[in-house]
């Protein structure tokens, strides 16, 4: 089986949970994209999406799926997103696509979070992905000084601006044994807008390779 037909087959068994007349948070990454491309079949049975990316919203609206601006909407019943990683605790690296703060934002405004990955982004421990963390610019060398103090090695995304008009700084090196007490101590550094761990509000679900493997409670 490809990885593609690994992706295929998440994101098909996350369209399981999509209810009539609901609006649907929708994450980034190429495993999502085969999650909106089956959506556009339901997409008469939803009121619409929110979306955490301009690339996912130009998918949405090309299927003719609407997108609501999460102000409007308040709070979720589903969002449905990929990750990098995940442990057994349903801890998350996010960002490859440089989305994490607005992934993170719907994930909290959410009452289920089913995240969709193929075998190969299950791991024991967190960290060989490099971390994501989003950064104003202004703030970036300090930044990196901060995150040196974590034993990681911060690299600097170069050619990169996120939706939000922030630069990306990719930590790699790190084993992160306390994902909760990691995103905390990032995020409280000056300057950073948020890290892409997804410990404090992990996954509820994962389906791996179309097959719902860990999940909250289990």
């Amino acid at each position: 089986m490809t990885k593609d037909e690994q992706k295929r087959l998440s994101a098909e068994a996350a369209l399981g949970f999509v209810e009539d007349g609901s609006i649907v948070g929708v994450g980034t990454g190429s495993t999502v994209a085969f999650f909106i491309d089956g959506l556009a079949r339901l997409r008469d049975r939803i009121r619409g999406t929110v979306s955490s990316s301009e690339q996912s919203t130009r998918r949405l609206e090309a299927h003719g799926i609407p997108v609501f601006d999460l102000n409007e909407v308040g709070t979720l019943g589903l969002y449905v997103d990929g990750a990098d990683e995940c442990d057994p605790q349903r801890c998350l690296i996010k960002g490859g696509g440089g989305a994490l703060t607005r992934e993170k934002v719907i994930a909290q405004a959410s009452g289920t979070f089913v995240c969709i990955i193929d075998a190969a982004k299950q791991v024991e421990v967190l960290g060989a992905f490099p971390l994501p963390v989003e950064v104003i610019p202004m703030a970036r060398s300090s930044v990196v000084r901060a995150l040196e103090g974590f034993g990681g090695r911060p690299v600097w995304r170069e050619g990169l601006i996120t939706d939000n008009g922030n630069v990306i700084l990719d930590v790699h090196g790190l084993r992160i044994t306390d994902p909760v007490g990691t995103e905390r101590a990032i995020n409280q550094i000056p300057g950073v807008v948020t890290v892409g761990l997804f410990a404090a509000r992990p996954a509820d679900i994962v389906i791996v390779d179309g097959v719902r493997r860990v999940e909250r409670g289990g």
